[in-house]
């Protein structure tokens, strides 16, 4: 069922991407979001759906994933309906995915209001979630397109930041503020000011908006790119729809929505943001994932595995096994160790970003077996 103010509200999970900072536990044929990373029993994915249903109604979630995701993402969603998964055929970016869902949608339901939530961040406080998408849904239904963005609990620079300005009166929306400008990940001394400034939330790409409204912005600044999901849109419920696939989704082009639709959208001062004091967290490397588990403290060791088995003296940072050996640590801090099958890989908190670079060295080698 869904919420009360939400009836024309349609959420959209983007289930892409290998997550090649959480390599190797994030693989080609298993990316984060099928994986328990918070130690609540459940994939990230499904945490997210868990987190959407009551808002949306499950009846009315779609899911934009990889075709050789199908089986895990279905496997994982045993509710979610055929008509809603959508399938891609390789990666074109979020402009794509997120295009093709509001142009089939829009075309079920003209009025629809689509909310785009990634399917592997970790979302606390849902209560405060629920009412920041409602707020963002209000904004939707006076013609702006609404993002949720996150208060900053620390000069992070690993996130992009959005500046706002004042507030803009809507009904149903009291904390809705006109956005200015985005900005791209700054340095610590930056983020260290906007922090002081108070005017700036991380960017946590959630997207909320009319689809006609979003699909017109787009259609502004990449024409082509609609043109060519258009024309999926108008194939996908019927017998065509292989066929245009093959020949159109190839063509797409690749770029991101916050630079096809968000920046170009708010230069116009059609954007709005709804601040969210929820916990939130992308998971984008494994220091998020000490991070999240030490629960502020400097002291913990966090293990993850069903099997895992960790002998730790004066240790901290983050084991991650799916193995059966045995993994001891004597006196090392902030360390990282992910042992899998056939890929180890040991580094520290303070290194995390620096993982994505042996992914992009292993497949210059051409060692994709371990992708």
């Amino acid at each position: 069922m869904t919420s009360p103010g939400l009836e024309h509200f349609y959420s959209v999970i983007p289930a892409g991407g290998v997550g090649s900072r959480l390599w190797p536990l994030s693989r080609a044929d298993a990316p984060k979001f099928l994986h328990d990373l918070t130690g609540s029993g459940q994939t990230l994915l499904r945490d997210t759906w868990d987190r959407l249903a009551p808002l949306s109604g499950d009846q009315r979630i779609m899911v934009v994933t990889g075709r050789a995701h199908r089986a895990a993402v279905e496997a994982q969603l045993p509710e979610l309906r055929d008509p809603n998964v959508v399938l891609e055929s390789e990666p074109r970016d979020s402009s794509a995915a997120i295009g093709l869902a509001a142009a089939i949608l829009v075309r079920r339901e003209p009025d629809v209001i689509i909310g785009s939530f990634a399917a592997d961040h970790v979302i606390g406080k849902q209560k405060k979630f629920a009412k920041a998408v409602t707020e963002a849904v209000s904004v939707a239904n006076a013609g702006y397109i609404s993002l949720i963005g996150i208060t900053p609990t620390e000069p992070a620079t690993g996130f992009g930041y959005i500046h706002f300005g004042a507030p803009h009166e809507i009904p149903g929306a009291p904390s809705a503020r006109m956005v200015d400008r985005f900005v791209e990940k700054p340095g610590l001394e930056t983020a260290k000011s906007y922090l002081d400034e108070g005017s700036y939330l991380w960017n946590a790409s959630m997207f909320i908006a009319r689809a006609d409204v979003l699909l017109a912005q787009l259609g502004e600044t990449e024409p082509e790119l609609l043109d060519g999901l258009l024309q999926l849109a108008a194939s996908w419920d019927t017998p065509t729809r292989g066929a245009v696939v093959d020949r159109v989704w190839p063509t797409l082009k690749k770029v991101a929505i916050d630079y096809a639709v968000a920046e170009p959208a708010a230069a116009a001062g059609r954007v709005v943001v709804i601040p969210g004091d929820f916990d939130w967290d992308d998971v984008g490397d494994f220091a998020s994932i000490a991070k999240l588990h030490a629960g502020g403290r400097k002291s913990d060791l966090a293990i993850l595995g069903e099997d895992a088995r960790v002998l730790a003296d004066s240790s901290t940072g983050v084991v991650i096994s799916q193995g059966k050996r045995l993994i001891s640590l004597i006196g090392v801090t902030d360390i990282v160790v992910v042992d899998t099958e056939d890929a180890l890989l040991v580094t520290t908190t303070a290194n995390a970003q620096r993982v994505k670079a042996v992914v992009d060295a292993l497949k210059l080698s051409g060692r994709n077996e371990v992708l």
